[in-house]
């Protein structure tokens, strides 16, 4: 059956059908990147352009990685060097990309909704790959994959999200997709780092990390995104650090089949020591590995492949 999507621009747009859709031929795309040759003609004659308004290293490699997998010809452009820089608005920017008939635009930026208005003006595709604090969806999906691939189910499991709630557009975005799929989620953090209005998203808000962790299937730490903060929310990194960080000490009071994840990039020795990251609970490499099987489905689904047998 056809995606019935034309943009992915935010979780809230999924069904759980969706969302399961996705992650089933995630599975498919993945192995594809076990082989000897990494690539496959599926989007042959396809062009992505992944128009970066802010920095990144993950993602945007992700991007670049799986649309050359599947054959496409990738375009790179970073706000440095696009003509924004020479007065053009970001409207006129895409009207100019988009006469060359791109198929996929992948859009990142500070502003949120910025993916939204571009995909109301465009007839191509659009991919929302972090749009300020509002959503970061391709990164919720591949932290569902990594989920599934080491719990088997969702329904039922118990997940903690730990740091800088406010600013994390990878917090909206996993936990619209947790509660969809029958998750319970409980972010823990400093209240200043917390959304007043968090347990109406139907969450349960901690300030204590070691009492929300003791019965957790899943831990995701966040960042702290200074580069969002306009006033000070914390005395200092290091009182952060000890009663929000996750070290090996913590982590003995929570389940030993636990697991742990973090978007990235990722800040050693503050909310999570280094021992953690390379320990047996860490999962973080997972999903970046992962991250370009749920991006090369995205690709082939919005140009209207169907999720049987993709390859």
């Amino acid at each position: 059956m056809p995606f019935p999507h034309k943009d992915l621009l935010g979780i809230g747009q999924l069904s759980k059908e969706d969302i399961l859709t996705i992650l089933d031929a995630t599975d498919s795309f993945k192995e594809i990147s076990t082989r000897p040759i990494k690539k496959v003609p599926t989007l042959r004659g396809r062009t992505i352009v992944n128009l970066f308004f802010e920095p990144s290293t993950r993602t945007r490699t992700s991007f670049e990685i799986a649309g050359k997998r599947l054959s496409a010809d990738v375009i790179n452009i970073s706000g440095s060097t696009s003509s924004v820089t020479k007065g053009e608005s970001l409207l006129d920017t895409a009207y100019n990309l988009e006469a060359m008939n791109p198929d996929i635009l992948v859009v990142r930026h500070s502003a949120s909704g910025v993916p939204h208005m571009l995909a109301s003006k465009v007839d191509c595709s659009v991919i929302n790959a972090g749009d300020g604090a509002h959503e970061h969806p391709t990164q919720a999906l591949l932290d569902l994959a990594t989920i599934r691939q080491h719990k088997g189910e969702f329904d039922g499991l118990k997940v903690v999200i730990v740091g800088d709630i406010t600013h994390s557009r990878v917090a909206r975005s996993n936990i619209l997709a947790m509660k969809t799929l029958g998750m319970a989620v409980t972010v823990v953090g400093p209240p200043t780092l917390i959304p007043v209005e968090m347990e109406s998203l139907g969450v349960r808000v901690s300030y204590n990390l070691q009492e929300a962790i003791r019965d957790a299937d899943v831990i995701m730490m966040l960042r702290i995104q200074e580069e969002r903060h306009n006033q000070t929310t914390f005395p200092s990194i290091r009182e952060y650090s000890v009663l929000f960080g996750l070290t090996a000490e913590k982590l003995k009071r929570a389940k030993e089949d636990v697991i742990i994840l973090h978007p990235g990039p990722v800040n050693r020795g503050v909310e999570i020591s280094p021992d953690v990251i390379e320990g047996d609970h860490s999962l973080i490499l997972n999903q970046v590995n992962n991250g370009v099987a749920v991006r090369m489905t995205l690709m082939y689904l919005l140009l209207g492949g169907s999720d049987e047998n993709p390859n």
